[in-house]
């Protein structure tokens, strides 16, 4: 019923494109302020899926198909989601605010300016200067300019600002329904502090008050520091009218198999360190993998009879241990009959199935039926943002090790409340890995490729801010290249979507995906980062 009133109310986003009001259509008048927040709340999780997909993809968290960095992603490919930001999301909050400034109701004003920023931020993180002061006039302006990146970054922060102001005011009302706080204001306002402090690290490079701007909210502690606080949005079971599943649930267990490729080199990570998250992150459908235990099989993993390419020395090839089947980075090859035996994704964040090596096939409501999450920010990603300016910043590197423990153990807790496992051999391996984590921070001659590491392990289920973090720093070095030996530069902004750049004349699309942000002030690809 929830998402039912959404779209019920979804023509209202039109509305100020028609020329003549439609008699069949309800008004913007007509609407309630609670069904586009509805609505709002539920657009925003798949947003962020689907840019935490894209950013996962390009640093290896999750498998990016594409030899070709010019080629992997096409302009066509963001086009959903460039509708969804504008034409959705800001649209439906441009009209909530018209009724919600009437009614008093600056608790929605609030969510919408904290969902606003975020997106806004994301669109140039992704594709650097984008329309936003001209973007919502409609019929008005049907070719809106890009406003500078800078501008936006500085924007998003007044939003968000102005947000906390509408949480500490008294609202006449309260939203029928919050899906990320469950109406608790306080956490509202850490998640826009905490926002505020991604929008400030993001930019230390370029803005020599962001470091202390970002040290201001950590010193007044106003910011999301527990699991308890950690900003995210819960999926449930329903599978028809609507469909309220995780969407990578959607895409692993179906009655045909799994559809996504798991990462090589992200499995392998948690493989070698042997991290108890990796029976969280992976259902394994197969106990052994072609290549490696089993004999090579070309039909369902051709690679498996080959050697790696040469500049693939060091780097783990086609095929894990221990039935940990996935793909290489920028491995596009033909699907074969493995649906029903490549690993899936597990119970965190999706709500699929917990790996207790039963090495059993699954479908389509099997696990937790998708009941699980979008992380959008959470306390133990805070734990390495603060790392990452102790060891970078301040020379620090015995501060940083104590945030990044802390940002391991948070991120080992989390991810283990997922299914109800709480052996003694669980937490005795649990304690191990905690050792052996200090222990690598300790031997490490550069903490921050240790640091990254684990931060990206940390950011499983969004990709965003490893997307950023690795054009940022460079880290961790140690990623798997590209399968193809002359993929091109690494993609420092992609291409703007297609339904933007080619019908927009106030637009121009860019000649490559080597185009820096505005914050990306870094040597040019290829050469950084490290890892085409």
């Amino acid at each position: 019923m929830l998402f039912c009133g959404a779209f019920i109310f979804s023509s209202c986003e039109t509305t100020e494109l028609d020329l003549t009001e439609n008699p069949n259509a309800l008004t913007p008048s007509q609407a309630n302020p609670d069904f586009f927040l509805n609505s709002i709340q539920e657009d925003f999780a798949r947003f962020v899926e689907s840019f935490g997909a894209t950013g996962a993809e390009v640093t290896r968290i999750d498998h990016m198909s594409g030899r070709d960095y010019t080629n992997a992603y096409s302009p066509t490919d963001f086009d959903s989601e460039w509708t969804s930001a504008y034409k959705g999301m800001m649209e439906d909050i441009r009209l909530m605010n018209i009724l919600a400034e009437e009614s008093e109701l600056s608790y929605h004003i609030g969510m919408g300016q904290v969902f606003q920023a975020y997106i806004m931020i994301t669109l140039v993180d992704f594709f650097g200067d984008v329309p936003y002061t001209e973007a919502l006039l409609g019929s008005e302006n049907l070719n809106p300019k890009a406003d500078s990146s800078e501008s936006i970054y500085t924007t998003a922060i007044s939003l968000l600002d102005n947000a906390i102001k509408n949480f500490n005011s008294k609202a006449a009302a309260e939203p029928q329904y919050d899906f990320y706080y469950d109406g608790n204001w306080e956490l509202w306002i850490k998640a826009a502090n905490t926002i505020k402090m991604k929008a400030y690290i993001t930019t230390r490079l370029v803005d020599d008050s962001a470091v202390n701007n970002f040290k201001n909210i950590v010193n007044s502690g106003n910011y999301i520091s527990s699991i308890s606080e950690d900003f995210q949005f819960t999926w449930g079971t329903n599978e028809i009218q609507p469909d309220t599943r995780h969407p990578r649930y959607v895409g692993s267990y179906t009655s045909t198999g799994g559809e996504d490729y798991m990462s090589n080199w992200f499995m392998n990570e948690l493989l070698s360190t042997n991290d108890p998250r990796r029976f969280y992150y992976f259902y394994r459908q197969n106990e052994f993998t072609p290549g490696s235990e089993a004999e090579p099989d070309e039909e369902k993993l051709d690679c498996s009879l080959y050697t790696a390419p040469a500049h693939y020395d060091g780097y783990t090839y086609c095929t894990l241990p221990n039935g940990y089947w996935g793909r290489d980075h920028g491995n596009d090859a033909g699907i074969p009959p493995d649906g029903f035996e490549r690993t899936l994704v597990g119970v965190y964040p999706a709500g699929g199935a917990f790996d207790d090596s039963s090495f059993e096939a699954k479908v389509n409501g099997d696990g937790r039926g998708g009941d699980g999450i979008t992380p959008v920010m959470l306390s133990s990603w805070v734990d390495f943002m603060i790392a990452e300016i102790k060891v970078l910043v301040d020379k620090n590197e015995s501060a940083g090790k104590d945030y990044f423990l802390n940002g391991i153990e948070k991120s080992v807790s989390k991810v283990i409340s997922f299914a109800d496992s709480g052996s003694e051999e669980e937490e005795a391996n649990i304690q191990s890995h905690m050792l052996d984590m200090e222990g690598a921070y300790d031997d490490a001659s550069d903490k921050m490729e240790v640091v990254a590491s684990q931060y990206f392990i940390a950011l499983y289920g969004n990709g965003i801010d490893a997307y950023n973090f690795y054009r940022r720093v460079g880290y961790p070095t140690s990623l798997q290249p590209n399968i193809e030996p002359n993929p091109g530069g690494f993609i420092r902004s992609f291409f703007y979507p297609a339904n933007y750049a080619n019908t927009n004349s106030n637009s121009k699309q860019k000649n490559g995906v080597d185009v820096q942000v505005f914050w990306d002030t870094n040597p040019s690809s290829p050469g950084f980062p490290i890892a085409n």
